[in-house]
């Protein structure tokens, strides 16, 4: 029977060509995405290893704001250096300073890069420093520095340049070294200036009692494990000292357990979805395959063939199918893995990665999903082959049963009724994301099992526009086979249902952030970082514009990290007697020192009330007990946490802010207020400079750049419907030749068999994007209500395109069909 079935799957081959690329795409995107996870988590393990392959240990603060291991952190006592060098053991002992240090560029603006900008002194000890000059040479002067060469490149800098560095406070600089970190031109996407130790104490930590922190490198024979044991029993309360190989660590988790660890269970997500569609369509072709087959598995019966030989067969070729898409297509996810790192480049967003990395694990995941998705697909079809009886070979049978069964339909709405259901309790219950997460999985459920039972009706309603007998054949032969409708046509539903979901969410998040913004911002002009990583500037800026003949209130806003009540979240400062004349504060608006105001939404979640005593940690290892002064409406600029700014400078040495927040005199037009804010920007780097519109629709710009690469993730797998869309009308073309010979007989141009074949086409299509839409809709208004508190918004506009493309793709998918059954011989297809 193994050979049996080898041979109908060569003789077949043609038929099963739209199946193979379902599962060659599918597994492509997985083995993609798997390769691409590995590859960045062995750059991010080598960056981390090159940062500290010479320090045996490293002397910090012990006090950590954030829930990553290499978060804020306090400085410490610059005495400790001396303490660290006189321990037994110690080769070398250099004391770091790091902080925050924006480098202009040849524009005379800051250097746009995506992780944070730094600045610090220069290690002498070149086996501490991963940084080595490859251009000039090392900083001697307090105005000299050496920067990275990415950085520079991008800032368009060479050696000898002259141009500043904001610490906030802007520090005129020459540039007489370029760095390379490693083998690479710089450390991840952040940027780093680095001084001489006295000009990085004089512009970074501003005071020569305080350091970051000490690297150190042990003696010969003196191993990480002793030198950290040593150096622990120097240290004074409120540092801590940790080997290199537990920073390399550290590191590493923070990133792989944050970012990394989104970013794969994000691809990995569309993965399933396009494996998911690529099931759909491949249960369908062997459907309709086996279905074709019926007379051919009775003979096999006939002649001896047992039910398990049969359905061993079916199984066999689904197995070789599988086997050979899914080895194809991790060959294809290399490929995939490159695409999509340009794909992240071209969208700003450039990834860690070097050189592919391929480990067994994958390989095997990805043949292992591919081949068990190829064999779920046929299981049902490999079953019902083998219940074809021997008699069957003797007389003429039906492909397909006509009929839909009614458990079907009392099934299919049974699970769409308790769906919808789900999905109302959580609108009424107000922010249920499982229950509306349940009952969007039972609706989607529900109207795939009662595809074949809408499918008949709904082809003959979507079927009205086509006209003529083309259009009226369309029409019946769409109606004749509901369950090849429902088949074909369900890829697509998920696809299109899962698009317009995501763009349901997009809207009405990007809806809700909007209106927040809006409602509780007043100001006419805002300046912005135009960065939400690191980088700020000058606290002084907001003075020198309140100070403007046209500028009624300027308030900046800086924000940092603390532990309030234990946890680590991040704290907005300002003076909020001036935030509160352009954001409604509510009981916040006259906040006193001591006091900490929260959002209606934090105070609720905690059970926290006006007055009532919260312990706050701040990064130098301070602890302060704040009462709850206010609350006010989330969302705003203001975040969840709010703090007078006196209380907050006198733990941070190095205060900066991100925003100021502007209201302009009465009488003074928008554009005569931007062109002054914008003139005294200027001596700050000219930070940007916003209208308030503008403002609020930045804001909600995120949402839109996530959205857009939702949209390419998802382009594959609307792709692999349309296959299955194209497969199945050439298997029905295949079966129908003695059909269509007829009508090409009596008559019919091989025009209007193309025009019947398109108009088959577009009803699924239309059936299926139509489905999709029902599905992506209901299931979204209850997940947007209760993901952002009420909020659903319908982009109409996005939802009309996407109707259209859907239908538009069926058109497409139908062109080699029907070209095909155009071509057919009239004879030879009588005689099929």
């Amino acid at each position: 029977m193994t050979r049996i079935a080898l041979k109908g799957l060569w003789a077949r081959r043609r038929r099963l060509v739209g199946s193979f690329a379902a599962v060659f795409l599918g597994v492509a995107f997985l083995a993609g995405a798997l390769v691409l996870g590995d590859t960045m988590n062995a750059s991010i393990g080598r960056f981390f290893g090159q940062a500290y392959a010479g320090t045996d240990a490293s002397v910090r603060g012990a006090t950590n704001v954030s829930d990553a291991p290499t978060g804020e952190r306090g400085t410490i006592d610059a005495g400790v250096v001396d303490r660290v060098r006189r321990v037994p053991g110690v080769a070398t002992a250099e004391p770091v300073i790091s902080g925050s240090g924006q480098l202009l560029g040849r524009d005379g603006r800051a250097i746009a890069v995506l992780g944070p900008r730094t600045a610090g002194n220069w290690l002498t000890d070149p086996r501490l420093n991963p940084y080595h000059v490859v251009q000039g040479r090392a900083p001697r002067a307090d105005d000299e520095v050496v920067v990275n060469r990415a950085t520079a490149i991008k800032g368009r800098l060479r050696v000898g340049d002259l141009t500043a560095v904001l610490t906030p406070q802007r520090v005129p600089v020459r540039v007489v070294g370029i760095a390379r970190f490693g083998d690479e031109d710089g450390f991840g996407g952040t940027s780093f200036t680095a001084f001489t130790l006295a000009g990085a104490r004089r512009y970074v930590a501003r005071t020569p009692d305080r350091v970051s922190g000490v690297s150190v490198r042990a003696a010969s024979g003196v191993s990480q494990g002793e030198l950290v044991r040593r150096l622990r029993g120097v240290l004074p309360a409120g540092t801590e000292a940790v080997t290199g190989r537990a920073l390399s660590r550290e590191g590493m988790n923070a990133v792989t357990k944050g970012f990394l660890t989104m970013f794969r269970a994000f691809l990995l997500a569309f993965a399933g979805i396009a494996l998911l569609v690529g099931t759909l369509g491949i249960h369908n072709t062997f459907a309709i395959t086996v279905a074709q087959r019926s007379r051919e598995s009775a003979l096999l019966r006939a002649v001896g063939a047992s039910r398990r030989q049969v359905l061993a067969s079916v199984i066999t070729e689904a197995l070789v199918l599988g086997l050979t898409a899914s080895v194809a297509g991790v060959f294809g996810g290399l490929g995939f893995a490159a695409l999509l790192e340009e794909v992240f480049t071209a969208m700003g967003a450039a990834l860690p990665v070097g050189g592919l990395v391929v480990t067994t694990v994958t390989v095997a995941v990805a043949v292992a999903a591919g081949v068990v998705v190829t064999l779920l697909s046929c299981l049902l079809p490999a079953v019902r082959a083998s219940r074809t009886p021997p008699v069957a070979a003797l007389r003429e049978t039906e492909a397909e049963r006509p009929g839909v069964s009614r458990g079907r339909a009392v099934g299919g709405g049974a699970l769409t009724a308790a769906g919808v259901a789900l999905l109302a309790g959580s609108v009424a219950a107000g922010d249920s994301m499982a229950a509306a997460g349940a009952g969007a999985v039972a609706c989607v459920a529900g109207m795939v099992v009662l595809g074949p039972v809408a499918a008949r009706p709904a082809g003959a309603l979507l079927g009205v526009p086509l006209r003529g007998v083309t259009g009226a054949l369309a029409r019946r032969s769409t109606a004749r086979e509901p369950r090849r409708v429902a088949g074909a046509a369900t890829a697509l539903m998920v696809g299109i249902g899962v698009v317009t979901l995501l763009t349901v969410l997009a809207a009405s998040a990007r809806t809700s952030v909007r209106d927040t913004v809006a409602r509780s911002f007043g100001g006419d002009l805002v300046i912005t970082t135009g960065s939400s990583i690191g980088g700020g500037f000058d606290p002084r800026l907001a003075g020198d514009v309140a100070r403007l003949p046209q500028v009624r209130a300027a308030a900046g806003l800086g924000t940092g990290g603390a532990r309030i009540d234990g946890r680590a979240v991040r704290v907005a400062y300002a003076d909020p007697a001036a935030l509160a004349r352009m954001l409604d504060l509510g009981s916040a608006a006259s906040l006193a020192p001591g006091r900490l105001a929260v959002s209606r939404t934090v105070a609720r979640a905690h059970g926290w009330r006006t007055g009532t005593p919260l312990t706050v940690l701040f990064a130098d290892g301070a602890r302060r007990t704040l009462t709850v002064g206010g609350t006010y409406e989330p969302g705003g600029p203001a975040g969840d946490y709010l703090m007078p700014r006196a209380d907050w400078l006198a733990h941070d040495p190095q205060p900066q802010d991100t925003t100021v927040l502007i209201a302009l005199r009465p009488g003074v037009g928008t554009t005569e207020g931007e062109r002054a804010v914008t003139t005294a920007a200027r001596p700050y780097a000219a930070p940007d400079v916003r209208t308030r519109a503008d403002y609020v629709e930045a804001q909600a710009s995120g949402v839109n750049s996530l959205l857009t690469l939702v949209y390419v993730m998802l382009a594959l797998a609307i792709v692999i419907a349309l296959l299955g869309i194209a497969n199945t009308l050439s298997l029905s073309v295949h079966e129908r030749a003695r059909e269509l010979g007829l009508l090409r007989a009596v008559g019919a141009t091989r025009g209007q068999i193309r025009s019947m074949i398109r108009g088959e086409s577009l009803i699924v299509a239309v059936f299926g994007t139509a489905g999709g839409l029902g599905i992506g809709l209901l299931p979204g208004w209850a997940l947007a209500r209760a993901a952002t508190g009420g909020t659903f918004a319908v982009p109409a506009g996005r939802l009309v395109v996407i109707a259209v493309i859907g239908a538009l793709a069926g058109v497409l998918a139908a062109l080699r069909p029907a070209r095909r059954a155009g071509r057919m011989d009239i004879l030879r297809a009588v005689a099929e």
